[in-house]
């Protein structure tokens, strides 16, 4: 299956490029004349330690990808390069980001992990695209409304806020001598007075800057209806709203720019960290929220992440928070889950791969020896309470284009549903559905 992207001449060999694009199609780039051929490597975060790859070809045209989606500059202002996801390959309609992340995110405790999900390059000159490859924008809204819901659902934060009064037969505060005089002993209101003051209430200056994304958010859903087509955002933004009723959005830009956030408030403190990258996104500018192709920065999304912390959200669906440990603490293994219920015991990698669907048929069997190696610690063994002689069972989830859970708009995680892995012990795979924008629902 093909169908890939075309795009303008901006963007390398005029097209997108697969995630794991050498695995695809291993023709090599042909370089047009203006084509430089001595691009640099582009590391997620930088990160070259790590060998974090998002896009390298070389001279010989040979491209290189990983796990990373999105758009980046090869060389500044003159060529750029479109990364896709490879699920998009093997399926009918796109994969529904969105939807991923809000599986996961209807989870508070999973908001602590979306933080190194992607990276957003705002020093570089930004990137004109369609709407179609914007998965920057769309993300940053959702995981900005999932904590103002977070907030609201807690209670507004009530602090001090100084505000100006034209006050009658009355002072309070400061007169403010200049204004009052204009506005008040010109024209003869001698009992009237041009007041400033501190004022306890909802109107703070974070509320304020919430109040300012929320606007822009609110603007930017209704003119792409046919992108932010399910009930998830409307149920949000009705919910969020009514609280915000009482607030202005009456803020000055060097304040969105340079106000400090009590630590203390964690919700506070991320929202409005993304309430400035919404509003710096628009470049503070309402009216670049109706625009169908416009920049955006360079961005980069871990998928193998974001199908992390999808499945995260099933599970944690499925048993609760509780007997789900994410990330456990294991000494430099990056074991991915640990589930301890009092129906199932079982170790849990999630693996961002094709080939484990069944007309595949192949395993990675470097994996078998990870997820294997992990049923194998102490640590885990203690936290299940096995005894020495008893054998973990290990299961490895992977997406499944073609696959099916639950009906409608839930989605539920079967374990009943896992295969076993021939020639292994009490190893299994388990196929997870990823949703979908069917074709016609997506604003192109």
């Amino acid at each position: 299956m093909s169908n890939k992207t075309e795009l303008g001449p901006l963007f390398l060999n005029n097209q997108a490029f697969w995630e794991h694009h050498q695995w695809y199609d291993s023709i090599p780039v042909v370089f047009g004349d203006g084509d430089p051929c001595d691009y640099a490597p582009i590391y997620f975060k930088n990160d070259k330690k790590k060998k974090r790859l998002c896009f390298s070809v070389d001279r010989n045209g040979t491209v290189e990808s990983s796990y990373y989606i999105g758009v980046d500059w090869l060389k500044m202002n003159k060529k750029a390069v479109c990364v896709q996801s490879k699920v998009n390959r093997e399926s009918e309609g796109q994969i529904d980001y969105l939807r991923m992340l809000f599986q996961a995110l209807k989870h508070p405790d999973v908001m602590d992990h979306v933080k190194d999900l992607y990276e957003i390059k705002w020093d570089l000159p930004e990137i004109k695209i369609s709407q179609q490859l914007d998965q920057l924008t769309p993300f940053l809204i959702l995981q900005f409304l999932q904590l103002v819901k977070v907030i609201v659902r807690k209670g507004l934060k009530k602090s001090y806020y100084r505000v100006e009064r034209n006050l009658r037969s009355t002072v309070k505060g400061k007169i403010m001598m200049a204004s009052n005089i204009k506005t008040n002993i010109a024209k003869g209101r001698l009992i009237q007075h041009k007041c400033s003051f501190d004022e306890f209430g909802f109107d703070g200056l974070d509320n304020r800057i919430l109040k300012k994304a929320l606007v822009f958010v609110t603007r930017y859903i209704s003119a792409n209806k046919q992108m932010f087509n399910n009930n998830i955002f409307e149920e949000m933004l009705g919910y969020i709203m009514p609280a915000f009723a009482v607030v202005s959005d009456d803020v000055d830009i060097k304040d969105c720019k340079h106000l400090r956030v009590n630590p203390f408030f964690k919700e506070y403190k991320d929202a409005i960290d993304l309430a400035q990258k919404i509003l710096r996104r628009f470049s503070y500018n309402i009216n670049n929220t109706l625009e169908n192709h416009h920049s955006v920065p360079p961005f980069w999304i871990d998928m193998s992440k974001l199908f992390e912390l999808y499945v995260l959200g099933l599970l944690m669906d499925k048993y609760g928070g509780k007997q789900v440990a994410y990330h456990p603490r294991t000494r430099g293994n990056e074991l991915d889950y640990i589930i301890c219920a009092p129906e199932l015991k079982m170790v849990v990698d999630a693996k961002y791969k094709l080939r484990y669907r069944p007309d595949v048929e192949r395993v990675d069997h470097r994996d078998i020896r990870q997820v294997s190696g992990y049923a194998r610690l102490n640590m885990v063994r203690n936290m299940l309470n096995v005894a020495d002689n008893e054998i973990i069972d290990c299961l490895i989830i992977y997406p499944d284009p073609n696959g099916f859970v639950g009906t409608g708009e839930r989605f539920e995680l079967d374990i009943d549903k896992k295969e076993h892995i021939d020639d292994y012990i009490k190893m299994y795979k388990l196929g997870v559905f990823l949703p979908k924008i069917e074709a016609g629902n997506w604003a192109y």
